[in-house]
C-alpha cells in the first residue's frame, strides 16, 4: 500500500495538471438540469423591445420585378417588402424576427420564393406574391441555403448550398428542388473537391431554361485567398448546358464577372465588373459577345472578400428587357442600358421590428481578489502539503488543500515567472524568469517565498529546469529564438547544467528536452525527438546514452523520483508502467509486454 501511494503521488507530481481540478477548480454544486422548451426562431426567450424604422434608404438590398412588370419586391433588414415598380410606400410580406431576404417571384407572378431562417437554418421557402400561405421548400438543418431562382417553367427552384471545409471558410453547389414536393434536391454543379474553399454560387437561368448562369472565382488553387487583384481576372461566370452537363467559362476578364443576370428576351446578360476598384454594372449581347460597362459606381462588391449569399444583391431587369433595376448607394435605381438614362425609384418604409434585449453580465472592472480562469506548470512539494503555480505571469504557493495562494517572488515588475520545480528537500524553488526585454534567467527562490536569485550566467532562452538529487546543480534546456522572440542568445542550444553555487554553466547534450532525474543524480533523464520520441538518459556528460522507452505519439514522459515507474502522456491520456532495468519500451495503450495503466480521467492530461 505504501510504495502504491508513493506511485500515485509520483504521478500526480510530474503531471500536475491531474490534480490541478481538484486542487484549484470550484467544486460546482449539484443541479438538476431541466428540459429546455424547443428554439422558435420566432420567439426566442428574453425580454424583448420593439425598434421603429421609418427610411427611404437600404443596405445590400436584394430585389426582383413581377413578371407583369407592375411591383418590385425587395428585403430590408430582414423582411421582404412590395411597392409598386414606379415606388412609394413599400407593405411588409413578411413580418417577425425570422430573417427573411433575397425574394424571387415565379414566371407566373402568384408566388414569391425567399431565403429564411424562420425553421433555424437559412432555408428555401415560397409564399403567395401577396405575402400569404408562407411554407419551407427545404430542409437543410446544417448546409444553409441561399441566392434562390425559379426554373422558367416554375417546377422548381435552383439554389446555392454551402459547404465548409477545415477552415471556417468554404465554397458551394448548386441544387435543384421540387417546388411542389420538396425532397433532398438535386445535385448540378459540384464543387470541385472536398478541400476547395473558393465562391461558387449566384444562379440564374438563362429564359429558355437551356442554360444555368453561375459564378466561380477563378484564382489558380483550391485555398481561398485574402487581398487578391481586383485588376485580374478573379471571378469567371461559367454557364452550364442542362441537357448535356457541359459546363464553359463565359464571361472572363480582368476585373471578373459576378452576378449573372440574363434579360427576358434572351438577348444579354447583365453582370458586375471591376473597372480598377469601382464596381460597375455591364452588359454583354448574346449574339455579338460584346461586353460594355452601361453604369458606375455600383457600392462595392464582395469579389476580395468572401460572399456566401453572393458577389453583390440581386437586380432584375424589366419584364420588357428595356430597363435593369438595382440598388445601389442606399437608393433602388432604373436604369436604361440603351441611352444611358438613370432614374431614381423612391421607397419608404415605415415599421418596426420585434429586437431581443442583449444579455448583459454585471463585472467588477478591477477586484482585489477574483478566480483566476488559467493555471499552468503546477506543481506539488515532495512532502505533498504545497503546490506552486504560475496565474497572470506569476507564480503563487498555496498549502494544500486549502490554503490562500500568495505571491512566491518579490518580482513585481511585469517579467514572467515560469515552469516551477521544487529541490528534493522541498526548501527551494527554481523558475525561469522572462521578459522580452532582458530575455530568460534561471532563478532560485525559498519555496514559503521571498527574495529569488540568479544562477544563469547570460540570457537566454531557457526551459523546465530541474534541481538534481543533491540540489547542487539546476539542469535547463536552452531553446533557440527567432519568430517572436529575440533571435539572440540562440547559439548554444541544448540541456545545460548550472552549478548552483558558482553559476558556471556548460552543456551536456545539443539535443534533447524535459530533463530529469530519478533517485540518483549519476544519470539524466530526457526526451529525445525524431521518427519517434524516445525517453533516453545519459552520464552529466551526455555521454553513455541509453534509450529506456519509444513512442510514435507519446509526447512527455516522467520517470518516477526512485526509478522504478514511468508516465508518459499519449492522445490526451496519462500512462503508468514500470520501468524494467533493461530493454526498450515500445510504448503504446494496449501493449501487453508490461502493465501499462491508464491514470488520467476520461478527457484531461
Amino acid at each position: 500500500m505504501r510504495r502504491c501511494n508513493r506511485v500515485t503521488s509520483f504521478v500526480l507530481t510530474i503531471f500536475a495538471g491531474l490534480v490541478v481540478p481538484v486542487l484549484f477548480a470550484a467544486q460546482a454544486a449539484a443541479t438538476e438540469e431541466k428540459a429546455s422548451a424547443a428554439w422558435d426562431v420566432k420567439d426566442p426567450p428574453g425580454p424583448k423591445a420593439q425598434v421603429r424604422i421609418d427610411t427611404t434608404r437600404g443596405t445590400w438590398i436584394s430585389l426582383d420585378i413581377s413578371p407583369d412588370g407592375r411591383t418590385i419586391v425587395f428585403d430590408l433588414l430582414g423582411d421582404i417588402y412590395a411597392m409598386p415598380i414606379a415606388g412609394g410606400e413599400a407593405k411588409a410580406l413578411t413580418h417577425g424576427l425570422a430573417w427573411d431576404f433575397q425574394p424571387r417571384f415565379s414566371p407566373d407572378g402568384r408566388h414569391i420564393a425567399f431565403i429564411s431562417d424562420a425553421g433555424g437554418g437559412e432555408n428555401v421557402w415560397v409564399m403567395d406574391a401577396d405575402g400569404g400561405n408562407a411554407r419551407q421548400v427545404t430542409d437543410e438543418d446544417f448546409r444553409l441555403l441561399g441566392n434562390p431562382v425559379w426554373s422558367p417553367d416554375g417546377r422548381f427552384i435552383v439554389a446555392r448550398k454551402h459547404f465548409t471545409t477545415r477552415r471556417s471558410l468554404g465554397t458551394g453547389e448548386l441544387w435543384l428542388y421540387d417546388v411542389a414536393a420538396g425532397g433532398a434536391g438535386v445535385q448540378l454543379v459540384k464543387r470541385p473537391n472536398e478541400h476547395y474553399q473558393k465562391e461558387l454560387g449566384e444562379p440564374a437561368f438563362s429564359p429558355d431554361g437551356r442554360f444555368l448562369y453561375y459564378t466561380q472565382a477563378s484564382t489558380p488553387g483550391d485555398r481561398f485567398q485574402y487581398a487578391v487583384d481586383s485588376n485580374k481576372d478573379i471571378f469567371h461566370i461559367k454557364r452550364l448546358e442542362l441537357a448535356t452537363g457541359k459546363i464553359v467559362d463565359f464571361v472572363t476578364g480582368p476585373g471578373g464577372a459576378v452576378r449573372p443576370t440574363p434579360s427576358p428576351d434572351g438577348r444579354y446578360l447583365a453582370f458586375v465588373r471591376r473597372i480598377r476598384s469601382v464596381s460597375a454594372l455591364w452588359i454583354k449581347d448574346l449574339t455579338s459577345g460584346e461586353e460594355r460597362p452601361v453604369h458606375q459606381p455600383l457600392d462595392d462588391d464582395m469579389q476580395e472578400t468572401w460572399g456566401v449569399q453572393g458577389m453583390y444583391p440581386n437586380f432584375a431587369w424589366t419584364p420588357d428587357s428595356s430597363a435593369i433595376i438595382f440598388w445601389g448607394g442606399g437608393k433602388i435605381h432604373r436604369l436604361s442600358p440603351a441611352d444611358g438614362k438613370l432614374t431614381d425609384i423612391p421607397f419608404h418604409v415605415k415599421d418596426s421590428r420585434t429586437v431581443v434585449e442583449a444579455v448583459r453580465f454585471q463585472h467588477q472592472v478591477a477586484p482585489d481578489r477574483f478566480r483566476t480562469k488559467m493555471v499552468r506548470f503546477p506543481v506539488v512539494s515532495p512532502d505533498g502539503r504545497r503546490a506552486v503555480f504560475e496565474s497572470l505571469g506569476k507564480l503563487w504557493v498555496k498549502r494544500l488543500p486549502d490554503g490562500r495562494p500568495h505571491r512566491l517572488t518579490r518580482d513585481e515588475t511585469g517579467a514572467r515567472e515560469l515552469f516551477p520545480a521544487f529541490s528534493r528537500d522541498g526548501r527551494s524553488v527554481v523558475f525561469v524568469r522572462w521578459s522580452d526585454a532582458e530575455l530568460g534567467s534561471v532563478r532560485i527562490v525559498p519555496s514559503k517565498g521571498g527574495k529569488a536569485r540568479v544562477i544563469s550566467p547570460e540570457p537566454g532562452h531557457y526551459w523546465n529546469p530541474v534541481f538534481s538529487p543533491d540540489g547542487r546543480t539546476v539542469v535547463v534546456e536552452r531553446r533557440t529564438g527567432g519568430w517572436l522572440t529575440s533571435p539572440l542568445w540562440s547559439l548554444d542550444p541544448g540541456i545545460h547544467a548550472i552549478d548552483v553555487k558558482t553559476k558556471r554553466m556548460r552543456r551536456i547534450t545539443d539535443r534533447g528536452r524535459h530533463p530529469q532525474f530519478a533517485a540518483s543524480g549519476e544519470r539524466l533523464y530526457f526526451v529525445r525527438d525524431g521518427k519517434k520520441h524516445e525517453f533516453v538518459s545519459s552520464d552529466l556528460n551526455g555521454e553513455a546514452v541509453r534509450v529506456h522507452a519509444r513512442s510514435q505519439y507519446g509526447v512527455d514522459f516522467a520517470i518516477a523520483p526512485d526509478g522504478r515507474h514511468l508516465a508518459y502522456r499519449e492522445g490526451y491520456q496519462v500512462y503508468l508502467l514500470p520501468l524494467p532495468p533493461g530493454g526498450v519500451l515500445d510504448l503504446k495503450p494496449g501493449a501487453k509486454a508490461l502493465p501499462i495503466r491508464r491514470v488520467s480521467p476520461n478527457g484531461s492530461s
